[in-house]
């Protein structure tokens, strides 16, 4: 790395740590250009050289404080038999997360991030490259994957190949299971449930299963 890009990288570091320091405080609806800036000891100006746009210092920042979610959801998959097993354990861990921290899952999965959202995973792992130290080699491409939709995508290929669901099934289980948390996930945004966060969990885990067992070979 030269010069240019450690100095590059440290100065986003302020910015995203600044910006987490202020979610902790008050919560992220409450993160502004001009809070992180002088929170970090620079101005606006300055801020605006290195993030365009306030939903990417948002984005980041929640991303920091997802650790125990990533450490969470590693060391479970590792006791998952099959492809089919290790994708629910992953739905029920990243269902639990979600719902209990939605605003931080928004604004890392759901949030618009303007043009090409992708990139921003990439780049938040090569800014903190030791978060990726210990998960397996199979699930690091997930974790760079932005969107839900995808993500879990290469488990049930995994599982078409396997055997365990027809492989004409991949695509429609993917989106089904996916528009069922996003649909429980905007409930939870907008105070919209009749019921607690652990009733929603188990019911959106429920049907998650639903699905699968629908297709399950």
């Amino acid at each position: 790395m030269t010069n240019k890009q450690l100095q590059k990288s440290r100065m986003w570091k302020y910015f995203i740590e600044a910006t987490v320091e202020i979610i902790h405080e008050e919560g992220i609806d409450k993160v502004t250009i001009r809070k992180v800036a002088d929170r970090a000891g620079y101005n606006s100006a300055t801020l605006y050289n290195y993030f365009s746009e306030l939903s990417h210092l948002k984005f980041f920042a929640a991303m920091r404080l997802l650790g125990g979610y990533i450490e969470e959801v590693t060391s479970l998959m590792e006791d998952g038999e099959t492809p089919l097993d290790r994708y629910l354990i992953a739905w029920e861990c990243f269902i639990r997360h979600s719902f209990r921290s939605p605003k931080l899952f928004n604004a890392v999965f759901i949030m618009d991030l303007g043009d090409q959202p992708g990139k921003l995973m990439q780049r938040y792992y090569e800014v903190y490259p030791a978060e990726l130290v210990n998960v397996p080699d199979e699930l690091q491409p997930t974790l760079f994957e932005r969107s839900v939709m995808k993500r879990g995508k290469s488990m049930l290929q995994m599982a078409a190949e396997e055997g365990q669901i027809p492989p004409e099934q991949m695509n429609p289980v993917n989106e089904k299971t996916n528009l069922i948390w996003q649909g429980m996930m905007t409930s939870i945004l907008n105070h919209r449930l009749d019921y607690d966060i652990g009733k929603a969990e188990e019911n959106t885990m429920t049907y998650i299963r639903e699905v699968i067992e629908g297709v399950r070979l």
